[in-house]
């Protein structure tokens, strides 16, 4: 069994691919963002007049992305808890790490998911932060 889920409850992707994508009772998000549904603004985020960030909040952007991966977990019949592998990208992996470390370990607090943490240069948005998750169903 396969299915798209897609949830007005998240940030609408900026592409063509949906919110997560089941495969049996495997279900994969794609690249979850800090963006806010409502308004697609990044909490926290300061820009100049040419579009450069002038500052962040990583701890705002984290508690954001993971409400994000909460509504497409819910939106697709699964839970918080039944997450078992995340990928996060960061974007300052020297200044962000402490701050998303310690926010993370609160969020998964006996989840016991398998996780991987890696720096990009970049991502599509002036976002700080990306999740990639898979959980069961």
């Amino acid at each position: 069994m396969k299915s798209t889920i897609t949830t007005g409850k998240a940030a609408q992707p900026l592409g063509a691919y949906p919110h997560a994508k089941q495969v049996g009772n495997l279900l994969f998000l794609s690249g979850i963002g800090s963006r806010q549904a409502t308004d697609n603004s990044i909490p926290g985020l300061e820009l100049d007049a040419e579009g450069n960030i002038v500052k962040y909040d990583i701890e705002a952007e984290c508690h954001s992305v993971f409400a994000n991966v909460k509504a497409v977990l819910e939106a697709s019949g699964s839970r918080w808890e039944n997450i078992v592998d995340v990928t996060v990208f960061l974007t300052n992996m020297k200044k962000d790490f402490p701050v998303y470390n310690k926010i993370y370990g609160a969020y998964f607090a006996g989840v016991d998911a398998c996780r991987t943490t890696v720096e990009v240069k970049s991502l599509p948005t002036p976002i700080a932060i990306e999740l990639k998750v898979i959980a069961t169903l």
